[in-house]
Protein backbone atom coordinates (compact mmCIF):
# COMPACT_ATOMS: atom_id res chain seq x y z
CA UNK A 1 0.00 0.00 0.00
CA UNK A 2 1.18 3.47 -0.86
CA UNK A 3 2.63 5.96 1.56
CA UNK A 4 0.94 9.35 1.49
CA UNK A 5 0.53 12.88 2.76
CA UNK A 6 -2.65 14.88 3.24
CA UNK A 7 -2.15 18.49 2.13
CA UNK A 8 -4.26 20.88 4.14
CA UNK A 9 -4.07 24.61 4.70
CA UNK A 10 -4.76 27.38 7.15
CA UNK A 11 -7.59 28.46 4.85
CA UNK A 12 -8.60 28.90 1.24
CA UNK A 13 -6.19 30.38 -1.29
CA UNK A 14 -3.01 29.70 0.69
CA UNK A 15 -1.34 27.68 -2.09
CA UNK A 16 -2.11 24.06 -1.22
CA UNK A 17 -2.22 23.01 -4.86
CA UNK A 18 1.03 24.79 -5.69
CA UNK A 19 2.85 23.12 -2.78
CA UNK A 20 1.31 19.71 -3.50
CA UNK A 21 2.43 20.00 -7.14
CA UNK A 22 5.98 20.81 -6.01
CA UNK A 23 5.99 17.71 -3.82
CA UNK A 24 4.61 15.59 -6.66
CA UNK A 25 7.33 16.76 -9.04
CA UNK A 26 10.03 16.09 -6.44
CA UNK A 27 8.86 12.53 -5.84
CA UNK A 28 8.26 11.81 -9.52
CA UNK A 29 11.79 13.00 -10.33
CA UNK A 30 13.06 10.57 -7.69
CA UNK A 31 11.43 7.69 -9.57
CA UNK A 32 8.34 7.23 -7.40
CA UNK A 33 4.95 6.38 -8.86
CA UNK A 34 2.93 9.31 -7.52
CA UNK A 35 -0.84 9.42 -7.33
CA UNK A 36 -2.71 12.66 -6.72
CA UNK A 37 -6.23 12.80 -5.33
CA UNK A 38 -8.58 15.70 -4.70
CA UNK A 39 -11.78 14.14 -3.32
CA UNK A 40 -14.02 17.04 -4.31
CA UNK A 41 -13.68 20.47 -5.90
CA UNK A 42 -15.99 23.43 -6.32
CA UNK A 43 -15.63 26.65 -8.27
CA UNK A 44 -14.84 24.58 -11.35
CA UNK A 45 -14.83 25.91 -14.91
CA UNK A 46 -17.00 24.63 -17.73
CA UNK A 47 -15.25 23.56 -20.92
CA UNK A 48 -16.94 21.81 -23.82
CA UNK A 49 -19.90 21.05 -21.61
CA UNK A 50 -17.81 19.47 -18.86
CA UNK A 51 -16.52 20.78 -15.57
CA UNK A 52 -12.79 21.04 -15.00
CA UNK A 53 -10.92 21.72 -11.78
CA UNK A 54 -7.80 23.82 -12.31
CA UNK A 55 -6.40 22.39 -9.06
CA UNK A 56 -6.91 18.82 -10.26
CA UNK A 57 -5.28 19.62 -13.61
CA UNK A 58 -2.24 21.14 -11.87
CA UNK A 59 -1.85 18.09 -9.65
CA UNK A 60 -2.35 15.68 -12.56
CA UNK A 61 0.28 17.42 -14.69
CA UNK A 62 2.77 17.56 -11.79
CA UNK A 63 2.43 13.81 -11.30
CA UNK A 64 3.10 13.10 -14.97
CA UNK A 65 -0.53 12.85 -16.10
CA UNK A 66 -1.01 9.45 -14.54
CA UNK A 67 -4.41 7.92 -15.27
CA UNK A 68 -7.35 10.30 -15.79
CA UNK A 69 -8.55 13.62 -14.42
CA UNK A 70 -11.77 11.93 -13.33
CA UNK A 71 -9.73 9.65 -11.08
CA UNK A 72 -7.80 12.62 -9.71
CA UNK A 73 -11.01 14.48 -8.84
CA UNK A 74 -14.18 12.39 -9.16
CA UNK A 75 -16.59 15.07 -7.90
CA UNK A 76 -16.66 18.59 -9.33
CA UNK A 77 -19.14 21.44 -8.94
CA UNK A 78 -19.40 24.87 -10.54
CA UNK A 79 -20.37 27.31 -7.80
CA UNK A 80 -17.51 28.91 -5.80
CA UNK A 81 -18.97 27.66 -2.52
CA UNK A 82 -18.20 24.91 -0.06
CA UNK A 83 -18.67 21.64 -1.98
CA UNK A 84 -21.91 20.60 -0.28
CA UNK A 85 -23.45 24.01 -1.05
CA UNK A 86 -22.11 24.01 -4.61
CA UNK A 87 -23.64 20.58 -5.12
CA UNK A 88 -26.95 21.75 -3.68
CA UNK A 89 -27.00 24.65 -6.14
CA UNK A 90 -26.98 22.05 -8.93
CA UNK A 91 -29.68 19.91 -7.31
CA UNK A 92 -27.06 17.32 -6.35
CA UNK A 93 -25.35 16.02 -3.24
CA UNK A 94 -21.72 15.20 -2.55
CA UNK A 95 -21.32 11.42 -2.62
CA UNK A 96 -19.80 10.69 0.80
CA UNK A 97 -18.89 7.13 -0.17
CA UNK A 98 -17.07 8.27 -3.31
CA UNK A 99 -15.07 10.81 -1.27
CA UNK A 100 -13.46 7.80 0.37
CA UNK A 101 -13.55 5.05 -2.24
CA UNK A 102 -11.91 7.26 -4.86
CA UNK A 103 -8.65 7.00 -2.93
CA UNK A 104 -8.41 3.21 -3.12
CA UNK A 105 -7.29 3.09 -6.75
CA UNK A 106 -4.32 5.33 -5.96
CA UNK A 107 -3.43 3.39 -2.81
CA UNK A 108 -3.30 0.16 -4.80
CA UNK A 109 -1.37 1.36 -7.85
CA UNK A 110 1.13 3.97 -6.61
CA UNK A 111 4.13 4.23 -4.32
CA UNK A 112 3.00 7.54 -2.89
CA UNK A 113 -0.32 9.40 -2.77
CA UNK A 114 -0.83 13.11 -2.26
CA UNK A 115 -4.34 14.05 -1.14
CA UNK A 116 -5.36 17.71 -1.30
CA UNK A 117 -8.30 18.81 0.79
CA UNK A 118 -10.73 21.59 -0.11
CA UNK A 119 -10.00 24.51 2.20
CA UNK A 120 -8.89 24.04 5.80
CA UNK A 121 -9.34 21.12 8.17
CA UNK A 122 -12.77 22.24 9.35
CA UNK A 123 -14.03 23.24 5.92
CA UNK A 124 -17.09 21.11 5.08
CA UNK A 125 -16.73 18.74 2.13
CA UNK A 126 -20.21 17.20 2.37
CA UNK A 127 -23.35 17.67 4.44
CA UNK A 128 -21.77 15.64 7.23
CA UNK A 129 -18.00 15.55 6.58
CA UNK A 130 -15.12 17.94 7.12
CA UNK A 131 -11.67 17.65 5.59
CA UNK A 132 -10.52 16.51 9.02
CA UNK A 133 -12.81 13.49 8.79
CA UNK A 134 -11.16 12.39 5.56
CA UNK A 135 -7.67 13.08 6.90
CA UNK A 136 -8.38 10.94 9.95
CA UNK A 137 -9.82 8.06 7.93
CA UNK A 138 -7.12 8.12 5.24
CA UNK A 139 -4.43 8.01 7.91
CA UNK A 140 -1.81 10.08 6.09
CA UNK A 141 0.29 12.65 7.98
CA UNK A 142 -0.67 16.26 7.38
CA UNK A 143 1.37 18.89 5.61
CA UNK A 144 -0.05 22.25 6.69
CA UNK A 145 0.35 24.99 4.08
CA UNK A 146 0.39 28.43 5.68
CA UNK A 147 0.22 31.67 3.73
CA UNK A 148 3.14 34.02 4.30
CA UNK A 149 0.98 37.03 5.14
CA UNK A 150 0.03 39.02 8.21
CA UNK A 151 -2.10 36.84 10.50
CA UNK A 152 -0.53 33.53 9.59
CA UNK A 153 0.78 32.86 13.09
CA UNK A 154 -2.72 32.82 14.55
CA UNK A 155 -4.18 30.87 11.61
CA UNK A 156 -1.40 28.28 11.70
CA UNK A 157 -1.56 27.74 15.46
CA UNK A 158 -5.35 27.36 15.26
CA UNK A 159 -4.95 24.73 12.53
CA UNK A 160 -2.42 22.82 14.63
CA UNK A 161 -4.74 22.91 17.63
CA UNK A 162 -7.60 21.53 15.54
CA UNK A 163 -5.38 18.74 14.24
CA UNK A 164 -4.20 17.85 17.73
CA UNK A 165 -7.69 17.75 19.25
CA UNK A 166 -9.75 16.26 16.41
CA UNK A 167 -10.90 12.83 17.59
CA UNK A 168 -7.72 11.01 18.66
CA UNK A 169 -5.51 13.61 16.99
CA UNK A 170 -4.13 13.89 13.47
CA UNK A 171 -0.44 13.28 12.80
CA UNK A 172 1.33 16.35 11.43
CA UNK A 173 4.43 15.94 9.28
CA UNK A 174 5.15 19.66 9.29
CA UNK A 175 4.42 23.10 7.92
CA UNK A 176 5.24 24.76 4.60
CA UNK A 177 5.16 28.56 4.55
CA UNK A 178 4.06 29.70 1.11
CA UNK A 179 3.93 33.19 -0.37
CA UNK A 180 0.83 32.82 -2.55
CA UNK A 181 1.09 36.21 -4.26
CA UNK A 182 3.43 39.13 -4.68
CA UNK A 183 3.34 41.00 -1.38
CA UNK A 184 4.03 44.71 -1.72
CA UNK A 185 3.68 46.15 1.77
CA UNK A 186 3.54 43.39 4.38
CA UNK A 187 6.59 43.48 6.66
CA UNK A 188 5.43 40.27 8.38
CA UNK A 189 6.72 38.21 5.44
CA UNK A 190 10.25 38.74 6.74
CA UNK A 191 9.51 37.41 10.25
CA UNK A 192 6.74 34.82 9.81
CA UNK A 193 9.11 31.91 9.19
CA UNK A 194 11.13 32.55 12.34
CA UNK A 195 7.99 33.06 14.40
CA UNK A 196 6.40 29.82 13.18
CA UNK A 197 9.60 27.86 13.75
CA UNK A 198 9.73 29.19 17.32
CA UNK A 199 6.07 28.78 18.24
CA UNK A 200 4.98 25.55 16.49
CA UNK A 201 5.76 22.05 17.75
CA UNK A 202 5.62 20.43 14.27
CA UNK A 203 8.63 21.52 12.22
CA UNK A 204 8.67 24.25 9.62
CA UNK A 205 9.76 22.07 6.71
CA UNK A 206 10.39 24.70 4.07
CA UNK A 207 9.46 28.10 2.73
CA UNK A 208 8.26 28.80 -0.80
CA UNK A 209 8.65 32.21 -2.38
CA UNK A 210 6.02 33.35 -4.89
CA UNK A 211 6.41 31.22 -8.02
CA UNK A 212 9.51 29.44 -6.68
CA UNK A 213 10.47 26.13 -5.14
CA UNK A 214 11.29 24.88 -1.66
CA UNK A 215 14.13 26.71 0.08
CA UNK A 216 15.23 23.48 1.79
CA UNK A 217 15.52 19.85 0.79
CA UNK A 218 12.74 17.80 2.37
CA UNK A 219 12.59 14.00 2.50
CA UNK A 220 8.89 13.66 1.70
CA UNK A 221 9.18 9.89 1.39
CA UNK A 222 10.43 9.51 4.95
CA UNK A 223 7.88 11.97 6.33
CA UNK A 224 5.13 9.69 5.06
CA UNK A 225 6.59 6.53 6.61
CA UNK A 226 3.84 4.68 8.50
CA UNK A 227 4.19 4.97 12.24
Amino acid sequence: MARGLFITGTGTGVGKTYVAALIARTLTSAGKRVGVYKPVASGCDSRDGRLESSDAIALWEAAGRARTLEQVCPQMFAAPLAPHLAARAEGRRVDQKLLRSGLEFWRATCDFVLVEGAGGLMSPVSDDDYNADLAEEFGFPLVVVAANVLGTINATLQTLIVADTFREGLEIAGIVLNTPRLVVSDPSVESNADELARRCVPPLLAEVKHGGGFDAEVDWWSLAEPK
